[in-house]
């Protein structure tokens, strides 16, 4: 029986949602070991001089704990 844990982290990114959410993966794969999946939890634009600026998302990240 496994057991894991899911941590909550926020990506950005000035082209798209989905380059915000690739980068946020692959920053998360760098510091947490044993990634099994993520899901979108929320997404944002930041509007500047009447523009997107930047994409955000909010990912919840689940990772499986080793003994």
């Amino acid at each position: 029986m496994s057991v894991a844990r899911v941590t909550e982290l926020i990506a950005a990114s000035p082209k798209s949602f989905e380059d915000a959410i690739q980068a946020g993966v692959k920053r998360a794969v760098k510091t947490l070991k044993n990634v099994e999946g993520i899901w979108v939890d929320n997404q944002k634009c930041v509007i500047r001089n009447g523009k997107i600026a930047e994409y955000r998302v909010n990912l919840k990240v689940t990772f499986i704990l080793k003994d």
